[in-house]
């Protein structure tokens, strides 16, 4: 017998799609969640976007019947929805914890959901850690929405591979610069896949070519005055100065040296991009909006953005301040060359010839990161960058954020590269922090 699964409000801002995902089973939504959506549909952020194509799609499937019915979806082997109320059960959760707030009232109706179908499993599917567990304290079943959800985290594709290989391979990619990857053996690559090869006395650094099926020799490279210092951080930098490739992404721990080389890769690329763009999703402290910040936009944002202008301080200092490269940064933030925006303000915008860097990209949904991307026109190339296991955002982690989608969906595409950075470059005493405490 099919389920039937009871969608909260973190759900549907999550996946406005979430209803259509549930295959033969039903679903069922609180009528409490269309009053918390009802406070959410004003707004330009990703949440407003979700609640208002949810009620756009509720008020399709409930034109021409009653939505306290059960309604079937369109399509063959589908279940069926229904909204339910705010239903009497035997035991009240608004009294039982003190409060008539929405969440206990969600349980309420999932709780007299499960009275009124005993003979059917009800489960409420919920992205609140603290809903779940008091639903599971009533005797209720509940799982967390996992439609856009990576399983194996553990296993999530870094980029990089180490492949044992003959001295004689080595000197021929030395020599000739490219190798065919079949000399590799029966080991599987993805697209633009970077290699660290390794023989009994020699080792190397190569990238795969699907097109040409060859692997492809890696010199170290400089950007704007930033060096590599590591294997990792040669195949970052190779990724973003790469013109064949139009997505890049960084994760890796801080100190790792990511969103310094996303910079240092789009100022050495500066004449290829009408302009360079440099974006963090706004995460403010207690959920506030930045609107309760004095000032005006800029500086509003200001505080959030903070670790851009560093990364861009640094890399002006590499340089001595009377040198052309040093003046350069600051006129191309003048005359708005280099520009530093929030996420916000790109939605409904086409844009074209742009480098766009997104740092923090682990605190954005899948949603967002397609939203972002799908703005890219010709001659864009889009980085993001970020730490899958570091999030700052309600109802994400690891398995679920943006950048670990992305990853996991992208891989094995020619226009896309990834690299995992490992080794934290900032300091010892970073490093030591970040392996130690």
């Amino acid at each position: 017998m099919n389920k039937i699964f009871l969608l909260d409000t973190s759900v549907i801002l999550h996946d406005a799609n979430a209803i259509n995902n549930f295959d033969e089973h039903d679903v069922a939504v609180p009528i409490t969640v269309l009053e918390e959506l009802d406070h959410f549909k004003k707004g330009n952020g990703v949440i407003n976007l979700q609640a208002r194509d949810f009620m756009r799609e509720l008020d399709r499937l409930s034109a021409r019947t009653d939505v306290r019915d059960w309604i079937p979806f369109n399509g063959p082997g589908k279940g069926k929805f229904r909204i339910v109320g705010d239903e009497n059960t035997r035991l009240d959760t608004t009294q039982l914890f003190g409060s008539d707030k929405n969440d206990h009232r969600i349980l309420n109706a999932a709780m007299a959901l499960a009275e009124r179908e005993p003979s059917r499993s009800v489960i409420l599917v919920s992205k609140d850690i603290s809903l779940r567990v008091k639903a599971r304290g009533l005797g209720l079943k509940a799982e967390d929405y996992e439609s856009i959800k990576i399983q194996d985290i553990n296993r999530l594709y870094t980029g990089t591979t180490e492949v044992e290989v003959t001295d004689n391979l080595i000197d021929r990619l030395f020599a000739e610069r490219s190798a065919p990857a079949e000399e590799l053996g029966e080991i599987e690559l993805a697209a633009n896949q970077y290699l660290i090869l390794k023989s009994p006395s020699k080792s190397g650094l190569a990238c795969y070519n699907q097109k040409s099926r060859t692997i492809q020799r890696l010199p170290r490279a400089t950007a704007y005055g930033i060096q590599p210092r590591n294997a990792e951080q040669t195949f970052a930098l190779h990724a973003i100065l790469n013109p064949e490739v139009q997505l890049v992404s960084y994760s890796g721990p801080a100190g790792t040296g990511k969103t310094l080389l996303a910079l240092a890769g789009a100022l050495e690329q500066r004449s290829r991009f009408r302009q360079i763009y440099l974006a963090r999703p706004l995460v403010p402290l207690g959920n506030r909006d930045i609107g309760y910040l004095p000032g005006d936009i800029a500086s509003k944002i200001s505080p959030y953005m903070q670790p851009l202008w560093d990364n861009l301080g640094f890399i002006k200092n590499q340089f001595g301040s009377t040198q052309r490269e040093h003046k350069r940064i600051d006129d191309m933030i003048e005359n708005d060359k280099l520009h530093i925006l929030p996420l916000a303000y790109i939605r409904g915008r086409s844009l074209s010839n742009i480098m766009f860097i997104v740092d923090e990209a682990q605190n954005l949904t899948p949603h967002e990161i397609k939203t972002i991307i799908t703005r890219a026109g010709e001659g864009t190339k889009v980085v993001f960058t970020g730490d899958i296991f570091q999030i700052d955002t309600p109802y994400l982690d690891s398995h679920s954020n943006g950048l670990s989608y992305m990853i996991d969906r992208v891989k094995d595409n020619p226009l896309y590269a990834h690299v995992n950075l490992e080794k934290g470059e900032r300091s010892e005493l970073a490093d030591m922090a970040s392996r130690l405490l």
